[in-house]
C-alpha cells in the first residue's frame, strides 16, 4: 500500500515552510503511522518451514535420547518435561 504525498511550491513560499507543509501533509496521511505499526512484525511460517522445524526438532530430541542411552552424556533432570 503506497501513498504518495505531492506538494506544490506557491511563488512565494521559502523552503522551510515548503517543508513544513510536507511533514503535515505526511503526518495527515498516515503514512508514518502505517509504516511504524509494521516495522517489527514478523510474517507466518509457511506450512512446509513449520514441518521442517517440527521434523528437526524431533530428530535433535530422538538423537539426545540416542546418546543419553550410550551413555555418552547424561540427563539433566532439572530440564526434562514429564509427558
Amino acid at each position: 500500500m503506497a501513498t504518495n504525498v505531492e506538494i506544490s511550491k506557491s511563488g512565494s513560499e521559502n523552503n522551510l515552510s515548503l517543508l513544513k507543509k510536507f511533514t503535515r501533509k505526511v503526518q495527515s496521511s498516515g503514512v508514518l503511522k502505517r509504516a511504524r505499526s509494521i516495522r517489527y512484525k514478523a510474517r507466518p511460517l509457511s506450512e512446509f518451514k513449520k514441518k521442517k522445524a517440527t521434523l528437526k526438532s524431533l530428530e535433535r530430541k530422538k538423537q539426545y535420547q540416542r546418546l543419553v542411552k550410550l551413555g555418552k552424556i547424561q540427563e539433566n533432570r532439572h530440564y526434562t518435561h514429564k509427558r
